[in-house]
């Protein structure tokens, strides 16, 4: 009987540290945002809450904050950055997979992009979009792309679109490595049976290769999607929100009224509006794209 009992509770007290310390950096912060997202508290006025103001906090998200036009551009920046990076990391992933001659030394350049940090691609990424002498510019104006005179990131159509390039250069790489990984794990027999029945490439690619790499895929999409809907750091360096507010996203307006007009409770009512639109949104993906799956 001890023997059973130590069998059945040393899993239990093994993960008893990480657990606590993972609900301790999880529960306690959202915890300290729900209960000040009610009070009035701004640090340029009191170190300390002053009063309960009840909901005035969520209806100042939407009335003194550029919110709506925050929350449309990380959508946007979400949805097709994701679309971009998925859609480029299957093909570099296919190709990977034909074993071309060279191959490793791709697959070892790959690792470049990931392995630099947000903030360091977000300042080469300004060098290369300099309206003088970038060399994006000069690629873009050299196919024909109608480079606005304020340069890309100067634009209000183009800055959100520079952002996402950036982003896209640097989490490609990303999806083509773990994509390339399920392929290789995928039955060669089922591969060589569509083949020999004389599939050609598109049909190969729709109904042998995207159905085996589903399960893998819908995870990466979740996970970037999550990480690109808190983009910070290439719009902190690229923009800083701008022009106006056509790049500005969620992130940053948490930073700009959190740590730069240090209204904490207005910032506390806006991370938990933050946290149920995203709890919805992955719910809503997690419900169709692994809608009848067993787990």
């Amino acid at each position: 009987m001890p023997r059973l009992l130590s069998t059945k509770t040393v899993p239990y007290l093994l993960l008893a540290p990480s657990l606590i310390v993972l609900l301790s950096l999880v529960l306690y912060p959202m915890g300290f945002a729900l209960i000040n997202s009610f009070r009035f508290w701004n640090l340029q006025t009191s170190p300390t809450p002053v009063s309960f103001v009840g909901f005035d906090n969520y209806k100042m998200v939407f009335t003194t904050t550029p919110f709506l036009a925050a929350l449309k551009n990380t959508v946007v920046l979400s949805v097709l950055a994701t679309c971009a990076q998925f859609c480029l990391g299957m093909g570099i992933a296919l190709l990977l997979y034909t074993n071309l001659r060279g191959m490793s030394v791709v697959r070892a350049l790959l690792i470049m992009p990931v392995s630099v940090a947000p903030i360091v691609v977000g300042f080469l990424f300004r060098y290369l979009f300099a309206p003088e002498g970038g060399l994006l510019i000069w690629l873009l104006k050299g196919v024909g792309f109608p480079v606005p005179p304020q340069g890309m990131l100067g634009n209000a159509n183009t800055a959100l679109l520079s952002i996402g390039m950036a982003d896209t250069w640097e989490w490609t790489p990303f999806f083509a490595i773990v994509l390339y990984a399920a392929l290789l794990n995928s039955p060669q027999e089922i591969i060589d049976a569509a083949r020999s029945d004389g599939a050609n490439k598109l049909s190969m690619l729709w109904y042998i290769f995207l159905p085996m790499v589903k399960p893998i895929a819908a995870f990466l999409i979740m996970i970037r999607f999550m990480q690109l809907f808190n983009s910070f750091d290439l719009v902190y360096v690229l923009t800083g929100g701008g022009p106006g507010t056509a790049s500005r996203t969620l992130s940053f307006n948490l930073y700009q009224e959190g740590l730069v007009n240090y209204n904490i409770g207005l910032t506390a009512a806006m991370t938990w509006i933050i946290v149920i639109i995203v709890a919805v949104i992955i719910n809503i993906y997690t419900m169709v794209v692994f809608r009848g799956q067993e787990w």
